[in-house]
């Protein structure tokens, strides 16, 4: 009797021991049923934290550097290049969409020799420019011709027509006269700065040049060298 019921004893401690091993291996399948929705959050979240770290790191370009907006705006580099002059404050502004290039100061004309206003194309120009006096024009009576380079040429540098043939922006040597109304209807301008303007016309009007390029008209000042635009730049002269 004793030993039956050892026996049964021992069997219903392994049935108790079965029950708290399968007890065991539930309450941790739970546990893991409860971290899973965590597990499943952490997934979703690295694909999006990978794109938002990528976003990051791609570098901003000048079409959306400070803005908001996923929309590509207009760079000024794709803008046309635009020159105004003043008549009023005597000085021309190179622009690009709203950046400001550069400004000069300019010399226009007399009273009698008004500059005309109005919006104009720059399709010629010309380098070490030739001058011829205009004829039936009093103020250049007695006056000769005179070559390129020559020191009496009241044309220096260079000559840019804006209204073909008569009126252009041309080099002086009188650059006490800038800022005053001092010519017969032209713009005068330092024949330095009138060459760094033509160099900027050319570049945006489709016929740029090598800087040893304009090294050697500016040292060859006996030849003359015209410029045709395939792009022409606009002026806008304004009161």
């Amino acid at each position: 009797m004793a030993d039956y019921l050892k026996s049964q004893w021992n069997g219903i401690c392994n049935h108790m021991s079965r029950i708290r091993t399968q007890l065991c291996d539930l309450d941790r399948k739970m546990t893991n049923i409860r971290k899973l929705p965590g597990l499943l959050f952490l997934l979703a979240a690295v694909p999006l934290s990978s794109c938002a770290h990528a976003q990051i790191e791609l570098p901003r370009t000048a079409v959306t550097a400070g803005k908001d907006t996923g929309i590509a705006q207009p760079m000024a580099a794709d803008a046309p290049l635009e020159l105004t002059a003043n008549l009023s404050s005597r000085m021309i502004v190179a622009r690009r969409g709203d950046s400001t290039l550069a400004t000069y100061a300019i010399s226009i004309g007399q009273d009698r020799y008004p500059t005309p206003r109005g919006t104009f194309r720059i399709r010629t120009m010309i380098w070490n420019p030739s001058w011829r006096p205009p004829p039936n024009s009093a103020w250049a009576k007695g006056k000769t011709a005179k070559g390129p380079g020559d020191p009496g040429n009241p044309m220096k540098v260079v000559k840019i027509f804006f209204q073909e043939p008569d009126y252009y922006i041309h080099g002086t040597g009188d650059v006490e006269s800038l800022g005053s109304a001092a010519s017969h209807g032209c713009l005068r301008m330092d024949p330095e700065e009138v060459a760094d303007l033509a160099k900027l016309i050319m570049e945006h009007g489709g016929q740029p040049r090598e800087e040893n390029w304009f090294w050697r008209i500016l040292h060859s000042r006996r030849e003359e060298k015209p410029i045709y635009l395939d792009n022409p730049v606009w002026l806008t002269i304004t009161s």
